[in-house]
């Protein structure tokens, strides 16, 4: 079951795309994403991994001024629409590695937990205290509510919302694997979270 659902997934990502187009496809998001990059960083380097679940990451590493080396990860999906959109890429890229830059030293990748244990350690002492921590932080003294729940159709999920609101969706929540891989990519899971939040209090006219 689980081969079929991520099967399923990737296949919608890459929407019937033929082999031979995918591979062209690969190669022009990795070079845009190089060209953008370039623009704010002299040195940079990328490379392409194929996450199961998720289809075509892009790993790019960024040099600063001290050699120190950043890297940051980015979905298929995200880079084709934001070079789609017409808006800078190169400024939102960029400001993944300025957030990482403002700690000294460099930022590799996290080690891949190499079993389900250390998998399950990361996300309880790392990954559900930052989320919380986050959204309570950003919406602050106003009540949130956040932590684990189910969900039969995505398993284990972190969900965040509004008790004050009383009528209509008041929480957004997002698959655990999902904020666990943009751990593993350097990206900040809690991002997700917030956008989410701030989405539902657009809705009730609350900003």
């Amino acid at each position: 079951m689980n081969n079929e659902t991520t099967n399923e997934e990737v296949n919608n990502n890459q929407e019937t795309i033929s082999e031979e187009n995918m591979v062209e496809l690969l190669k022009a998001v990795h070079h845009n994403g190089i060209v953008s990059l370039n623009k704010h960083f002299k040195e940079v380097q990328g490379q392409v991994l194929h996450l199961e679940a998720y289809g075509p990451v892009f790993i790019y590493h960024v040099k600063d001024d001290s050699n120190d080396v950043y890297s940051c990860g980015f979905f298929l999906r995200e880079l084709v629409a934001r070079f789609q959109s017409g808006n800078d890429p190169a400024i939102w890229m960029a400001s993944f590695f300025f957030e990482l830059m403002k700690i000294k030293g460099g930022k590799a990748l996290p080690q891949p937990a190499s079993n389900e244990d250390e998998a399950k350690a990361i996300i309880d002492k790392v990954l559900v205290p930052k989320c919380i921590e986050e959204v309570r932080q950003e919406f602050a003294p106003e009540e949130v509510q956040a932590g684990l729940g189910w969900n039969q159709e995505y398993g284990p999920i972190f969900e965040a919302g509004f008790p004050a609101i009383k009528e209509g969706n008041n929480v957004c929540a997002f698959p655990l694997h999902l904020l666990f891989t943009h751990l593993q990519l350097n990206r900040d899971p809690s991002e997700l979270l917030l956008q989410g939040l701030y989405k539902i209090r657009k809705e009730h006219g609350m900003d």
